[in-house]
């Protein structure tokens, strides 16, 4: 029989004992401690420091987060022996605890190296927060003014597993327009908003997307190679936005400035995209400029607090 102690006023209840499939065996007793001195729980929203010194945690959660929280600050994989050691868990412990998470799709296993990273589960759940928080919504008005602005398809795009994922979209009044829809698909290196993206990222995130789907041609103005990527990747983070010259449909030309969310780290990308023979070269850098001040003022929206990247480009010149 396994006890469940449920307030120290309250006594204990007595379950049947799980088999040794249960993801801690050798734990037969899970204490849930409502309330050190009452026996009534307030069930008032706490803040997140208040919940980490409450008495009312369950500590097979706790280790679950805390795996998954040590492989979210990995640029790359991790191996069991690394979370045994950041966790200061047993070599066993550690592995039921992967494999479950694993069965979840929380986290994904290496087969060639036995390591793990975060699953895209987990990217399932983040993209239903988001839309929780109307990200449509909040966009919107920059979206609007940059129609308004320069007369073109503005979009609003989030990076889906290494591909572009068009979100929102503000159709130019002109008969010549872009023709992607809402909720299609794109590569993420002959886009513009796929690059402004990607230049967020760390190198070793970029290069597994590489490897994942492919430098293609598209058409011949498309990257066709890691070196040459890499080499836009590092213009777009020195200008602030992304080009897409022709590369993803002949004809079309795109300017594309990324959206950070609080912690700085990568979240969305608008741009503008129109034919080429309206979006000329000359007009780019004002439209780019257009578009770096709207994502910059949306991501301080969201709680981005750092200065802008033109300003620090000022400053450093």
């Amino acid at each position: 029989m396994a006890w469940i102690t449920l307030h120290p006023s309250l006594g204990s209840v007595a379950l049947p004992a799980r088999k040794e499939s249960s993801l801690f065996p050798r734990l037969r007793a899970f204490h849930f401690l409502l309330d050190n001195e009452t026996p009534s729980h307030n069930m008032a929203r706490m803040s997140r420091s208040t919940a980490r010194r409450s008495p009312y945690r369950v500590q097979v959660l706790d280790c679950a987060l805390a795996a998954l929280e040590i492989l979210a600050n990995r640029e790359g994989e991790c191996s069991l022996v690394d979370l045994c050691k950041e966790m200061k868990l047993h070599k066993s412990t550690v592995h039921r605890l992967a494999m479950v998470l694993e069965q979840h799709g929380l986290v994904d296993k290496n087969l060639d190296t036995g390591r793990y990273r975060l699953g895209l589960r987990l990217f399932e759940f983040g993209s239903k927060a988001l839309a929780a928080l109307d990200l449509r919504g909040r966009a919107r008005p920059y979206l609007d003014r940059l129609q308004r602005e320069f007369g073109e398809t503005v979009f609003f795009c989030i990076l889906d597993d290494g591909q572009v994922f068009y979100v929102e979209k503000v159709e130019s009044q002109s008969s010549v327009r872009t023709a992607c829809t809402v909720g299609s698909r794109a590569p993420a290196y002959c886009t513009a908003v796929g690059k402004a993206m990607l230049a967020e990222l760390p190198d070793a995130e970029v290069n597994g997307i590489v490897r994942r789907w492919g430098l293609e041609p598209v058409t011949k103005n498309t990257i066709t190679s890691a070196a040459k990527l890499k080499a836009e990747l590092k213009a777009v983070r020195s200008r602030g936005y992304a080009i897409d010259d022709e590369e993803k449909e002949e004809g079309l030309r795109c300017v594309s400035a990324a959206v950070r969310g609080h912690l700085g780290k990568l979240f969305a990308a608008m741009s503008v995209s129109g034919p080429a023979f309206r979006m000329t070269k000359e007009r780019i850098p004002k439209i780019g400029e257009g578009v770096m001040q709207a994502a910059n003022e949306l991501s301080a929206g969201l709680g981005y607090k750092a200065a802008p990247l033109e300003v620090v480009r000022r400053a450093a010149g």
